[in-house]
């Protein structure tokens, strides 16, 4: 059995107002014609599907064709959850139209995919969270969690009777939530999981917008499915193996979505499954469409020299210029006629706050969290509390193999 992970497409996201679709449109082309070349079972899309609750007419247009394209009327299991930017009953509205070619879209996790049979596979049970599919002789149990914001996980949690129970942690809830669903697997069957979550230690990048560092919203390792032979994550942008022993991993975004995001390679997982034994996972690099680029300048000059030899390349760049005064308008205007998306020219002015801060600091295990508690305090204007500090440790403390 051979499954295809991917996620965090952001359709119609832009970078600094600058539309990213072309792009987008040749990821998906690109995605259709790997799916196809792997012969792969089952595609499973964990969440992040939209940039935005509201989506363009371009963007929902992108994905209905590709989805239906990696379905190939029912010849492939396409599963697609939703995450914290979807809109849940948007991105559910289009079920009655796709369902019939062997596409399940859950937007909550109490959705429920429809049972049907179709070209190479059929939907034989499904409930809150699970979903059974037979390829000939070998079965499928997929587990699913779509982004579970505290209130949608308390919908959808059953039996907490008093207080105690109510008031355990978000991760308490979802491992409990998890272990529950994991009565559906069965050993001699292939068991699998999907999530749009954002699990602790996890490397995260400037796009992920709503990683809630103060608050509740993450997930513990140990909370993670325990029995799955893959848990497939979306949420994170950057790809990685989250955890060996639970077996998960974050497929991250196909294309850079933010500057610091340029030096990392994008993904797809490609997982082969055998009931009873352990994934065979590996990483598929994908095209980089329109690189990010940093261009930092000892002046003026350097930084209109790098525009003259680029000027052909198809990159979004941002200049960092450190100078010892303000930037003349005519050399800003024609660097950026010399070269196209040109997105962001940054003074760093010598002397200033910022250059002093550029000055290379040298951080170890006995002094990171100090510089921790001073960047917070820095960019929050307060102390950063305790449970945000023991965050942090944990962060930093996490072993590979945990």
């Amino acid at each position: 059995m051979r499954i295809i992970h991917t996620s965090d497409w952001h359709l119609g996201k832009s970078l600094e107002n600058v539309s990213r679709l072309d792009e987008q449109e040749k990821f998906c082309e690109d995605f259709v014609k790997l799916v196809e070349d792997k012969k792969a079972n089952i595609v499973l899309i964990a969440g992040d599907i939209y940039d935005t609750y509201n989506p363009s007419a371009a963007a929902e247009s992108l994905f209905y064709r590709t989805i239906e394209r990696l379905s190939d009327s029912g010849k492939r299991y396409v599963h697609i959850i939703a995450g914290n930017h979807d809109n849940p009953d948007r991105l559910e509205a289009v079920n009655p139209v796709v369902s019939n070619k062997g596409i399940s879209i859950l937007g909550y996790p109490k959705s429920i995919a429809k049972k049907g049979k179709f070209a190479n596979f059929e939907i034989v049970e499904s409930k809150e969270g699970f979903t059974k599919v037979k390829f000939g002789d070998e079965i499928v149990n997929i587990l699913a969690m779509p982004y579970p914001s505290e209130k949608r996980l308390n919908e959808v949690i059953k039996g907490y009777e008093d207080e105690e129970d109510m008031q355990k942690s978000y991760s308490q809830k979802i491992g409990d939530l998890f272990r529950e669903l994991e009565n559906n697997y069965n050993d001699d069957e292939i068991n699998i999981a999907v999530s749009h979550i954002f699990v602790v230690g996890s490397s995260i990048s400037d796009s992920e917008r709503r990683i809630e560092l103060g608050g509740s919203l993450l997930v513990e390792k140990k909370d993670l499915p325990s029995k799955s032979q893959y848990t497939a994550l979306g949420h994170i942008h950057k790809p990685q193996r989250m955890s060996k022993k639970y077996n998960a991993y974050y497929s991250g975004s196909p294309i850079q979505y933010s500057k610091n995001e340029r030096n990392s390679a994008k993904s797809v997982y490609i997982v082969d499954l055998k009931a009873g034994e352990e994934a065979v996972v590996n990483q598929e690099f994908i095209n980089n469409y329109r690189p990010i680029e940093l261009y930092k300048c000892d002046g003026i000059e350097e930084a209109l020299e790098i525009a003259d030899k680029k000027k052909d390349c198809d990159v979004f760049s941002y200049f960092e210029i450190l100078t010892d005064k303000s930037l003349e308008a005519e050399d800003i205007r024609t660097l950026k006629k010399t070269m196209k998306n040109v997105l962001e020219i940054r003074p760093i002015i010598e002397g200033s706050d910022e250059f002093v801060k550029k000055e290379v600091i040298d951080i170890n295990r006995s002094n990171i969290e100090k510089f921790f508690k001073d960047f917070f305090k820095e960019n929050r204007s307060t102390e950063a509390s305790e449970e945000i500090i023991e965050i942090f440790r944990e962060l930093i403390s996490e072993e590979e193999e945990v």
